[in-house]
């Protein structure tokens, strides 16, 4: 067992506006594509990029759920989103839920334990803010693969490492 550690809401802040950041910098470089492009197949875990982007959007969508109080048993499906802008209006509307929870999380239930049930029907408990630390390092994973697929594309994001948004950061 670790020892328990204490999140700041400062920080959590960062990290969200460092998720917003590196959403936007790839959404940027989407709008570049196709649409066949965008819905080709690729080989990564979660297909190609409307795949990818999907699964990131519903990590995102379901965690903020779960902090609210409900536990969807759904998952967001990438045929939702025929075109990459319906997928981006989507993520957009999502991101503006996520960073009100964001801004107005208390200190101490950033620090509190909370319950959900997941996918699967079982009950869980974890602390808050390392669930949502989990949501902007998740998100990272996808959004590199999405940047290799974007890359391989010529549609290259740039760089999305956090330090990058540290020096803007202001």
């Amino acid at each position: 067992k670790h020892a328990r550690s204490i999140m700041n809401k400062q920080d959590i802040q960062f990290l969200f506006q460092y998720n917003q950041w590196s959403t936007k910098k790839i959404m940027d470089a989407a709008s570049r594509l196709t649409p066949a492009q965008f819905l080709a197949p690729a080989e990564f875990p979660q297909g190609g990029l409307r795949g990818t982007l999907t699964h990131a959007l519903f990590a995102e969508w379901i965690w903020r759920n779960r902090w609210e109080g409900t536990s969807p048993a759904h998952r967001i499906q990438p045929d939702e989103f025929p075109t990459f802008e319906s997928l981006r209006a989507r993520w957009l509307e999502e991101e503006k839920l996520v960073m009100k929870f964001v801004e107005e999380v208390s200190e101490e239930r950033l620090n509190s334990p909370f319950s959900y049930t997941n996918t699967e029907g079982k009950t869980l408990t974890r602390i808050l803010w390392q669930a949502m630390a989990h949501v902007v390092n998740h998100g990272t994973q996808h959004k590199t693969e999405a940047a290799a697929i974007l890359t391989s594309l010529g549609q290259s994001p740039g760089d999305i490492d956090m330090i990058w948004f540290a020096a803007e950061y202001k």
